[in-house]
């Protein structure tokens, strides 16, 4: 077992001195990191709280999770893998394919060698 906890549920509140508070109760925390958005600087409502061993994180999840903080119902549990996800921005859309090109290409006015108008173009 892992000694690496997901911590969801937070309140925007909740700093990460708080969680070292709430953590150091159940054992040594190592390390509390804090999610937050890059755009905002604000929480992101979930960290990840490393305690000393494996014991020790499962007595904090067995004491915290769904204990209040700050006014919430805490998510306590071991953390998972980041999986591999397709990176990109934009909504739902995942793999998209490669990048095209739209440089260039076509063109516009001028006379198409002495062809005007409705005709069919042939190249």
């Amino acid at each position: 077992m892992s000694n690496k906890l997901f911590v969801g549920n937070l309140s925007f509140n909740t700093t990460e001195n708080d969680l070292q508070e709430a953590f150091a109760a159940h054992g040594t925390v190592t390390e509390a990191n804090l999610m937050m958005d890059r755009m905002s600087g604000r929480s992101r409502g979930f960290a990840f709280v490393t305690m000393s061993s494996p014991d020790e994180a499962q007595k904090a999840i067995d004491a915290l999770h769904g204990a209040q903080l700050d006014g919430r119902a805490l998510t306590v549990n071991i953390a998972r893998p980041k999986e591999d996800r397709p990176r990109g921005g934009g909504g739902g859309g995942g793999d998209r394919g490669p990048r095209r090109d739209f440089r260039g290409g076509g063109g516009g006015g001028g006379d198409r060698g002495g062809e005007r108008g409705g005709g069919r173009d042939r190249y």
